[in-house]
């Protein structure tokens, strides 16, 4: 995309603070933890202990100013047990009363995910709407993808987009305890 640069990195406290910024007004992460101060502990959890040291994280720069990132995991991907004890007890930190909320939501994701192997965009973000960061991300990505890949939408206004790169529903769930409803969308690879 014109004036944005896509580049990788492995500055998750960056990286999370951006998610963080491009997510306050999700469904999802609200339902998850109405109080927008504990949304960065949730993507640095996630970035550092769910998605790990092999994921594949993408920064959108403009102008030399990060605006958005992007985190895929491979196909294979798995969660050590440490990585599941350290996660749980961050998740603890950051979802404090709520907690239920996120093991409702992993068992929920979990079901819905592809069997068979597939490149999983956990997170896309960008800190400023309707710029082309998602594009340019989603782009980058995609370039690298040489299997199906698979994503939640959390947020209905973003399906068009995902559809533009050859992402389709598979399914509508709505999630519990007054939850939003959430997207899952496949690529064929």
């Amino acid at each position: 995309m014109p004036g944005i640069a896509v580049t990788p990195s492995r500055d998750l406290d960056l990286v999370s603070s951006l998610l963080a910024q491009a997510f306050v007004d999700d469904p999802v992460i609200r339902w998850l933890q109405p109080d927008p101060r504990h949304h960065k502990q949730i993507f640095l959890t996630l970035a550092r202990w769910v998605h790990g040291a092999d994921a594949s994280i993408d920064l959108a720069i403009r102008d030399g100013v990060p605006i958005g990132a992007a985190v895929w995991d491979a196909p294979g991907h798995k969660v050590s047990a440490t990585a599941q004890i350290a996660s749980m007890a961050c998740f603890a930190k950051a979802l404090r009363s709520r907690m239920r909320y996120g093991g409702i939501l992993e068992q929920q994701f979990t079901k819905l995910r592809p069997k068979e192997p597939h490149w999983y965009l956990g997170q896309v973000g960008a800190t400023v709407k309707g710029a082309g960061i998602g594009s340019a991300l989603l782009t980058a990505g995609i370039d690298r993808v040489d299997a199906p890949a698979y994503l939640e939408s959390s947020n209905e206004a973003n399906i068009p987009l995902y559809e533009r790169y050859g992402f389709q529903v598979t399914d509508e769930i709505t999630l519990p305890y007054g939850g939003p409803t959430v997207w899952p969308m496949y690529r064929r690879g």
